[in-house]
């Protein structure tokens, strides 16, 4: 796979030259948001840290359509979605509901977890396996069911 900052600002000329303007200012802006961290912390981004940033990204716009549905903001909410959209592009192929089930099993199995209250330690196993290929939420969503239905 391509360092995600390159197959950034790639996507960025092709969508100049097909003077596609709302898909090269989104692309922008992840752009941008790499840029300040390198700046911010005084080094060059490997792939992990961009798809950290990435990821950081796709929650904020994930948070942000869910609050906008609530308010009934459509305008908003489709220019957030397709954002989310591009930005999934870039990070690694995302985990399915049945991959992470799996992932689940195994961990609370390897950790002998059987009660809400060692969550943690399911999560402590699971986060290294699933970052940057499941949204957090979900993962924390699927042990709670698992844990709580023993």
């Amino acid at each position: 796979m391509t360092h995600p900052k390159e197959a950034i600002n790639s996507a960025i000329k092709d969508a100049m030259k097909s003077k596609d303007n709302e898909r090269r200012d989104a692309l922008r802006l992840l752009q941008a948001a790499m840029k300040q961290v390198e700046i911010d912390e005084r080094k060059d981004l490997t792939e992990e840290d961009a798809i950290d940033i990435l990821t950081k990204e796709a929650k904020k716009r994930r948070e942000s359509i869910e609050e906008l549905a609530k308010a009934g903001r459509a305008e908003n909410l489709a220019k957030e979605q397709y954002e989310l959209t591009l930005i999934e592009e870039f990070l690694p192929q995302q985990l399915t509901r049945e991959e992470i089930e799996t992932l689940v099993r195994a961990a609370i199995q390897q950790t002998g977890a059987a009660t809400a209250k060692e969550m943690g330690k399911v999560m402590g196993v699971l986060q290294p396996q699933t970052k940057g290929r499941a949204d957090g939420k979900l993962v924390s969503t699927i042990v709670k069911e698992f844990l709580s239905n023993g």
